[in-house]
């Protein structure tokens, strides 16, 4: 193992450290904490968001995907980049709302159950997006430090240092950190690319040495299981409070929607890149431990397909991009414990100091069950697709009714958020027991679909069947008391 492995990935930590203790002492209050006092430019908008979207989820759960179908794993990342399109509709409107979290909104137009219930949906989806970041960003450690690190005390390492970045300087040391971040993973990657199809002798040989699936629009799988790739990754797009989170914390409306427009260019480019990594990956290493873990295919193949030069930034560009993910993904629950829970009920007049100190020991908190989560997973892409569906049954179809529907009702968002988040729990936590009630073919589908319907139904029934919310009261979302 070339050193320039280490000092790469000990550059990028000594970086964050830097760009995050730099921004320390410009939190002096909530604001500043949860949203970075709302003055972040479009410019660091558009590279907060794309790291914040790309992480595990794309660089070990796609990758794993493409490794094992071909290009039909971009089936994971379509159903993002339509979310995207209809998110330049949205980000305006979410700037326009201007509060910290989604359940703020959810109480603002629904009701304070719907704000309670929204955190117990966002708690359970994003420690474990958190979760799984920790279990790539200990893959990479393993990799990179064999003898050393095992796959297990990686988890512990990287946990650490994200919960502890999490913690100084909330969403002001999360944002800066991700424009270094971006920067890095959209240069090396790209660059490695047209390297590592060289090195696998050209297109034609990796077309040649994989089955014609891999190249298929919907390569082996059914139409149905294309759409349980995309379908929650498109609703949890539309409904993320992470980035609901940046949108709250842009100088204006104009910088939101600018920055979806370099979102949307850079999501695209990245994740096709990624996936044609892992295809080109998959060709040049077919067995061996990488057969067993093929979750490991890009730094596996930075690590053993690259120059050291490149492979060492291509393996510190994945490392930055899981702590990112990890960041936001932490950060998030915790700022609703803090904004959702003792801010609104326990202690509504505590301080500036009290608040920080209290998000701080939250971000402790869920940092140390997402590591615990993370001990226990199995399968990252099945941890993905969990934590997509239970947001994007759940909460996605409440959230884009605030907006965009004046029929939609308090109790109508209630029983919507219960369902999505109750369906998908029980649907992967006892298959056992719904294969004596369900047909086979319908147990076997994954959680999205049934949830998803639950949470709809109830959203239209229940709203159907109860007073629908004042003109006045819907002026907010919608611009106007008509």
């Amino acid at each position: 193992m070339s050193p320039i492995y280490a000092l790469v990935v000990g550059a990028v930590v000594l970086t964050l450290m830097t760009v995050s203790l730099a921004r320390v002492s410009k939190v002096k209050t909530k604001a500043d904490y949860l949203v970075a006092g709302r003055s972040l430019p479009a410019f660091v908008l558009v590279f907060t968001l794309l790291s914040s979207w790309i992480g595990s989820g794309s660089l070990l759960a796609g990758a794993e995907a493409a490794y094992r179908h071909g290009f039909v794993a971009l089936w994971l990342a379509g159903g993002g980049w339509a979310g995207l399109l209809l998110i330049y509709f949205i980000a305006p409107r979410a700037r326009r709302f201007a509060q910290f979290t989604i359940p703020d909104l959810l109480e603002a137009r629904y009701s304070q159950l719907a704000r309670v219930l929204g955190v117990i949906a966002i708690l359970f989806a994003y420690t474990a997006i958190t979760s799984y970041q920790f279990i790539g960003g200990g893959d990479i450690l393993h990799l990179i430090f064999p003898t050393v690190i095992t796959a297990t005390l990686g988890k512990y390492i990287l946990a650490f240092f994200v919960i502890v970045f999490t913690a100084v300087a909330g969403m002001e040391s999360v944002a800066y950190m991700d424009v270094f971040i971006g920067i890095l993973a959209t240069v090396t990657l790209i660059a490695a690319l047209p390297m590592l199809i060289h090195v696998a002798g050209g297109w034609g040989a990796v077309h040649h040495a994989l089955p014609a699936t891999h190249f298929e629009v919907l390569g082996d799988l059914t139409f149905v299981q294309v759409l349980e790739l995309a379908v929650p990754t498109l609703l949890l797009m539309l409904g993320n409070q992470s980035m609901y989170q940046k949108f709250f914390s842009a100088k204006s409306e104009r910088d939101a929607r600018v920055a979806v427009v370099g979102w949307v260019i850079g999501t695209v480019i990245l994740e096709t890149v990624i996936v044609a990594l892992a295809v080109t990956g998959s060709a040049l290493y077919q067995k061996g431990e990488i057969a067993q873990r093929p979750r490991e295919i890009l730094a596996y193949s930075a690590l053993h397909g690259l120059p050291a030069w490149l492979g060492a930034l291509v393996m510190g560009a994945i490392f930055a991009k899981v702590v990112s993910t990890a960041n936001n993904y932490l950060f998030s629950p915790a700022t609703n414990l803090v904004n959702d829970i003792f801010v609104r009920y326990i202690a509504p007049e505590a301080s500036n100091k009290r608040v920080l100190i209290v998000s701080r020991l939250m971000v402790v908190f869920l940092g140390i069950f997402a590591l615990y989560q993370a001990l226990g997973t199995g399968s990252v892409l099945r941890a993905a697709l969990y934590a997509y569906t239970v947001y994007s049954a759940a909460l996605t179809p409440v959230i884009l009714a605030a907006f965009y529907s004046r029929r939609a009702t308090a109790w109508g968002a209630v029983s919507a958020i219960a369902a999505g988040t109750a369906v998908t729990v029980f649907w992967n936590w006892d298959q056992g027991l719904l294969s004596r009630y369900l047909p086979a073919g319908i147990v076997s589908m994954d959680a999205i679909f049934p949830a998803l319907g639950a949470a709809v139904l109830c959203l239209f029934v229940v709203s159907a069947a109860t007073k629908p919310p004042s003109p006045e009261h819907l002026a907010k979302f919608h611009g106007d008391a008509a």
